[in-house]
């Protein structure tokens, strides 16, 4: 997959069914303060949505509600995906049936 680069993330709004997040990032100190090597930090399937789409549309040409909206947290699957990256920043698109799980606080 080729990942696309963009100036602004604002700039960037998902279209139908789609969802961007951003992954959580893994701690790399532990509690007791020990900083742990990037090889032993794990990628977390814990992530931010920051912008979704106006839904789907059914096969009357009614739009379907999303799941999840801006600013929930949320489980996502190991791959997948459309990477984007913006700057050092990585985030993903993917369709709202992909999204697990919203984890409620």
């Amino acid at each position: 997959m080729v990942a696309t680069t963009l100036r602004s993330i604002k700039s960037l709004v998902p279209l139908l069914d789609r969802v961007l997040v951003q992954r959580v990032k893994a701690e790399a100190k532990t509690a007791s303060g020990l900083f742990l090597p990037e090889s032993s930090v794990k990628e977390l399937n814990e992530a931010r949505v920051l912008a979704v789409g106006p839904g789907g549309l059914d096969k009357d040409g009614k739009r379907l509600p999303m799941g999840v909206s801006q600013g929930d947290r949320v489980l996502i699957p190991q791959y997948g995906g459309a990477p984007v990256k913006v700057g050092e920043e990585e985030f993903t698109l993917f369709r709202d049936s992909e999204i697990l799980a919203k984890i409620n606080e």
